[in-house]
């Protein structure tokens, strides 16, 4: 496996942020893109694609990169992943997230490396990495930013909304939120969108009303 370095990094002149994106998947909550320009003398060590990390470890990395890093996190709502589809909700998202980078450090980065295959169509000189998260540090900095604070956001969620079970789940289609959404019906914080939670709507409105 490629392991995370500063080598796509030192191919650009400076600034150079990567970008990446979590939340593409689930039923329900914001899609939350994070762009991170690290100090490549004074960096968080042991980062890594955020989905081999702990919760624990990726809590603790990202107040590193909080301290250490340049940061702009950008989110897409459910009513623009429903309304734009998820892609075009994921693009945006990362849109904002380097637009807010930019009021950071005053001017746009040099470079911008997107995990993906696809970079959003913007102004910014960009280039998409397949697996950036376990190759670039940037980008792997920007996994770990854009994780943990959607993970927050579904953990506040979930108090405000319990029977989902979105503090163990995230959002995602696991056995407790699809039993969560069979037994109480989808929240303002569902993506409509989405299948399960469509095909669920459908069948709600097709039950019979009784008298």
């Amino acid at each position: 496996m490629p392991r995370c370095t500063f080598s796509h990094e030192r191919l650009h002149p400076d600034p150079v942020a990567g970008v990446d994106e979590a939340g593409r998947g689930p039923l329900a909550g914001p899609v939350v893109a994070a762009a991170v320009i690290l100090d490549r003398k004074r960096y968080p060590r042991g980062m890594d694609d955020s989905k081999k990390l702990t919760e624990a470890r990726r809590a603790d990395l990202h107040g590193e990169i909080l301290l250490k890093a340049k940061v702009g996190v950008g989110i897409a709502t459910v009513e623009e992943i429903d309304r734009l589809n998820i892609y075009w909700a994921t693009m945006l998202a990362m849109e904002r997230a380097v637009d807010a980078l930019c009021v950071q450090v005053g001017c746009d980065p040099a470079m911008v490396l997107v995990d993906g295959n696809r970079a959003p169509r913007w102004r910014h000189t960009a280039l998409a990495i397949v697996a950036g998260d376990a190759k670039s540090l940037s980008i792997a900095a920007a996994s770990i930013v854009a994780k943990h604070e959607r993970d927050a956001m579904m953990i506040a969620l979930d108090a405000a909304h319990p029977g989902y079970g979105w503090a163990r789940n995230k959002g995602y289609g696991t056995a407790d939120h699809r039993d969560g959404l069979a037994r109480l019906g989808p929240t303002p914080h569902h993506r409509r969108s989405f299948a399960p939670v469509a095909q669920l709507e459908l069948t709600l409105d097709r039950q019979p009303v009784f008298s």
